[in-house]
């Protein structure tokens, strides 16, 4: 069967959206959100980032069927600037979906990221990119073996969150949160505040105040 591609009109995100986003932690939209829209944290970065940097864009989506590749292709080539592509290729690392050369082509088109629920290859050349990042569950040097199956830009479920195209994707080295494109504005607003209220919380400490005064502990017996 064919590669089936949605098609969907996507919201650009602002830049102004973008930049607020990227100063959330992941571990603050875990804390506000109990965790339900945090990927399994075995998916990670090939390479850390540097302290403060974040990943954050728009998701392009791909389901892969096992050791087919064609949606990763077709997602990449439909991908625009800012945008993070999400893989599903259902935890499978017997072979790679993406390797140097589709990844490159990526980074080339200015794609924020590449994040697969899956392996990939040349993993060298991909953590060599200190602006390119890439999330993945494993790694392989036996490459796919079709590429005609899967669909892209439907909903999909990666690393146990439901993920549609137009989702916002927030990564770090704490993990990866898939956002709900209908939740964004209330979750960044509060994703904002919380971070401002954790800086507050250092100040004070870092002032000499205890963690029983801060977080207003009850006295002990």
């Amino acid at each position: 069967m064919p590669t089936r591609i949605y098609t969907k009109t996507l919201n650009h995100l602002e830049a102004a959206a973008l930049q607020e986003w990227a100063e959330v932690p992941v571990t603050i939209i875990s804390d506000i959100t109990n965790g339900r829209i945090i990927v399994d944290p075995r998916i990670r970065p090939l390479r850390p980032f540097p302290l403060g940097r974040r990943m954050v864009g728009r998701a392009i989506t791909a389901w892969c069927e096992r050791a087919d590749f064609g949606p990763a292709l077709h997602a990449i080539d439909i991908a625009e600037a800012g945008d993070v592509v999400v893989i599903d290729a259902g935890g499978s690392v017997e072979t790679a979906y993406v390797g140097e050369l589709l990844s490159g082509f990526a980074r080339q088109k200015k794609i924020s990221g590449l994040v697969v629920n899956g392996a990939v290859r040349d993993i060298d050349t991909l953590a060599s990119w200190d602006d390119f990042p890439v999330y993945c569950l494993g790694n392989t040097a036996r490459g796919p073996l079709s590429k005609e199956r899967g669909s892209v830009n439907g909903p999909i479920v990666f690393g146990g969150v439901p993920t549609k195209p137009g989702d916002i994707v927030l990564g770090d080295n704490d993990g990866l949160a898939i956002i709900p494109v209908e939740e964004a504005p209330p979750l960044l607003e509060a994703g904002s505040k919380r971070t401002r209220m954790e800086e507050e919380w250092k100040r004070q400490l870092d002032s000499g105040r205890t963690l029983q005064d801060v977080f207003s502990i009850p006295e002990t017996i």
